[in-house]
Formats: C-alpha cells, structure tokens, sequence
C-alpha cells in the first residue's frame, strides 16, 4: 500500500512514497533463465490449477487468511487478505462450486477472528483508513454474492467509519491516515467503489451522491489529461504522480461503477483514457510493470486486473482483450512450473525459492477472470 512519510530537514518537510509495511527480507537474487514464449496458451483448466497451487503454498486452514510467503512462517498484510478473498469471490463466480462458496465464507470468518469482529473503531487492528476501505469493498461484494446480511452490516459501518473519519469537507476527497496527511488515489478511488455498491445493495442516494462527489475530486485532483493517476496530494501541493497499476485500476472501477449505474458516457471515457495510458505507457513490451521487489507492491496488479476486466466485460471494450491474454499467457508460462506458482514479473522465469503471495496473487486473478462466466 502506498504510505506517506515526512523527514523534517533543515526546515522542509520531503515527502516520500513507498510501501511501509509486512516487508520480509528479500531473498537472493535469482539468475533468469530467459523468457519463455513457446508454450501453449493458458486454458480454464489452468485457472483451476493455479488457484489450487495458491492455495497450497499460502492458504492458512486454520487462520483462513493466507501467509505472506511460501516459508508460512506469518500471514501476509491485513489489506492484501480483502484481496485474496477477491479472489475467491472471482474463483466461486467462475465456477459456481459449493466448496468455493464455503471458502468465500471462511475467509470471511477469517478475518472476523483476526481483526477484531470487524470493530472499525479498533485504531490498533484499523491504523489507516485505505486498509478498512478494501475490506469494505469485499464485505459489500461478498453480500452481493452471498446474501448474507452480516456482510453489508459490516460493510456499512465500516464505510461510515471511514467516512466520518477521512472525508475533506471543506475541500473534498478522502484522507488515507488517521493524522490527515495527504489524500491519495488508494483510499478516494477504493471509496467510490465501495459507494457504488453499497448504493445498489441498499439503495441508499446518499452513497451514490458521495461516489459523485469523491469521483469529482479524484478526476479534479489525481488524473491528468492522458489518463495517468497520481499517487497522491498533499495539501495544495502538485499531485504526486508515480505510476502504480493499482491506482490505474481502481480509477477504472470507480468510473466503470458511476458508468454501470448512469450509463453517462463520460464515465466510460476516463475508464477507456487510463486504460490507455496503463498498456502504452506503463510496462515495457505491453507487459505490465513487475512492481513488488519483495514488498506488498506484488499484489498491485492484482487489484488492476478486477477493473480492467470490468472494462472490457461490463464496458464491451474488447479491444484491451489481447493485451490481457499476452500478460496472462507470459506470466503462466513463465511460472514456477514444479509448483505453479506465478510472479510478479510476468516476463522472466519465477524463482524457485521463497516466494510471496503478494507477488504470486495477479495472474491467478486474471485468468480467474479470464474465465468467469
């Protein structure tokens, strides 16, 4: 997740972006073996296959949340479990298992055990306001998948939450921490989101009218003229923009969300525009950025890959397809293939050694998406 840091020196505060937290030390380097370009394409029974190898190497039975790396000595971060469980809604969603959908279920329980019940008000377990926003994103979705009424319970406070205490009032957007630092595209964007979904789950206007407002801020604030979205801004400064598929992504599923539900074609658009800037301008060849050098950044592409399908699905904007198919297609057959086991860089060989779910996590979500019926 991006975080803020400050260092005052002689006087001027410095601004640093990064990913702060659940770094393991980073294994040694492994000599690439040359990329791979021969194999077959990826078929839906490789979407069984490199789901069920996810699960071996990073799933928890016990806990119900997954470990950060193969070594399964720790679970990973408590924003990239609401992922994971993105995961499984896309892998029940595709395949209609009951079994899947129990594992929906126990990743949720997972989580209730873990993180308090979902007490939102829990400033030790909840210690910035992006993390509950992904958790309040997947609650929302889990209801819609699973009609249980507990999820959009959770899912409303948790908003409300947030809400009540990150939006700018006076000048609009969502703050990402506690300490009102900097509003960043990883907490406004995610907010949309989760807005939209509660508004068709409830039918409250009140959430639509905020998905409208922050979407306004973020358009105003965070993207520029190409489709490129900053990281963040602070105060009146300039946006920061650094190039992060997962702020491209969400950018693209908050105005996908506003697009579904007023088929206004502007909204369509700005999706169609950061789309465009993602796959020319971020990544070398049309492969998509390798992001994650052993941090929490490998789960980023991830989260690009649940909107960028909802653009070509839900947008009819086929023309992004090939380039999904060739990241997917060199990602997998550029695994580990004695455990299948994908990487975040998608152009060269996977090690063989320790490996993290964060960076193993976004070809098993493409090509789960790939194929959802």
């Amino acid at each position: 997740m991006k975080k803020l840091f400050y260092v005052l020196l002689t006087g001027v505060f410095i601004t640093v972006t990064g990913c702060s937290k659940g770094s393991e030390n980073k294994p040694p380097a492994v000599k690439p073996d040359g990329p791979q370009t021969t194999d077959p394409t990826f078929t839906e029974a490789d979407a069984t296959t490199a789901y069920t190898a996810f699960n071996k190497y990073y799933y928890n039975p016990t806990k119900k949340l997954y470990y950060s790396t193969t070594l399964q000595d720790g679970l990973g971060a408590i924003w990239t479990q609401a992922i994971y469980w993105d995961m499984a809604m896309n892998v029940y969603e595709r395949t209609k298992a009951p079994a899947q959908l129990t594992m929906v279920n126990d990743i949720y329980q997972g989580g209730f055990d873990q993180y308090d019940g979902y007490n939102w008000d829990n400033t030790t377990t909840w210690f910035i306001y992006d993390d509950m926003m992904w958790w309040v994103m997947a609650l929302a979705r889990a209801n819609q998948i699973t009609g249980n009424q507990v999820y959009l319970q959770k899912a409303v406070a948790g908003f409300n939450r947030v809400w009540n205490g990150s939006y700018d009032a006076v000048d609009g957007g969502m703050f990402w921490d506690f300490q009102h630092s900097g509003k960043n595209a990883c907490i406004n964007y995610p907010t949309v989101i989760a807005a939209m979904r509660l508004y068709k789950l409830t039918g409250d206007a009140s959430y639509l009218t905020k998905a409208k407002s922050i979407y306004t801020w973020a358009k105003t604030n965070l993207m520029d003229a190409t489709g490129r979205i900053a990281d963040h801004k602070i105060g009146n400064n300039a946006p920061g923009y650094e190039d992060y598929t997962y702020n491209q992504g969400t950018a693209i599923g908050a105005a996908m969300a506003l697009y579904n539900e007023t088929k206004d074609d502007t909204y369509l658009n700005d999706a169609k525009l950061v789309a465009d800037y993602t796959k020319t301008k971020m990544g070398t060849n049309g492969i998509l950025p390798a992001e994650g050098d052993f941090n929490e950044q490998g789960v980023l592409k991830a989260i690009f890959a649940q909107y960028i399908m909802q653009l070509i699905t839900d947008g009819k904007q086929s023309q992004y397809l090939d380039w999904v198919k060739t990241n997917i297609n060199t990602g997998w057959n550029n695994r580990d293939k004695d455990r299948n086991l994908t990487w975040r860089n998608y152009a060269l060989p996977a090690p063989r050694g320790s490996m993290q779910s964060y960076e193993s996590s976004s070809i098993v979500t493409f090509i789960q998406l790939y194929f959802k019926k």
